[in-house]
C-alpha cells in the first residue's frame, strides 16, 4: 500500500537550514523531515504516557493515602547505584 501524500509548507529559512544540514550526506530533505517528524511524534507519545502514569499515581496516592518517604527512596537508589544491597522503602500512610 502506498503512503498517502501530504503537503508541508515550511519557511524558506528552515528549508535552507535543512539543506545545509543534509549537505554531504546521502539523506534527502524529505527523508530528513520524515525522520524529524517521527522523532517528535515519539517524544510526544512518551510525554503523553508519562503524564497518564503520573495522573494514575496521583490518583492512587490520594485514594489510598499511602506514599513513600523521598529521603528513603533516594538513599535506596543511591545504594543500589553503588552496587550495595539495600532494603526497599515501605509505603507509609501520609495522612492523619
Amino acid at each position: 500500500m502506498a503512503n498517502p501524500v501530504t503537503s508541508l509548507k515550511i519557511p524558506v529559512e528552515l528549508k535552507k537550514r535543512v539543506a545545509a544540514v543534509i549537505e554531504g550526506t546521502d539523506q534527502s530533505p524529505h527523508a530528513f523531515m520524515v525522520e524529524a517528524i517521527e522523532r517528535q511524534t515519539n517524544l510526544a507519545e512518551k510525554r503523553r504516557q508519562f503524564h497518564a502514569e503520573a495522573d494514575a499515581a496521583a490518583h492512587d496516592l490520594l485514594s489510598t493515602g499511602m506514599g513513600y518517604d523521598g529521603d528513603e527512596v533516594h538513599a535506596y537508589m543511591r545504594a543500589r547505584a553503588q552496587g550495595k544491597k539495600a532494603r526497599r522503602p515501605k509505603a507509609k500512610a501520609w495522612r492523619s
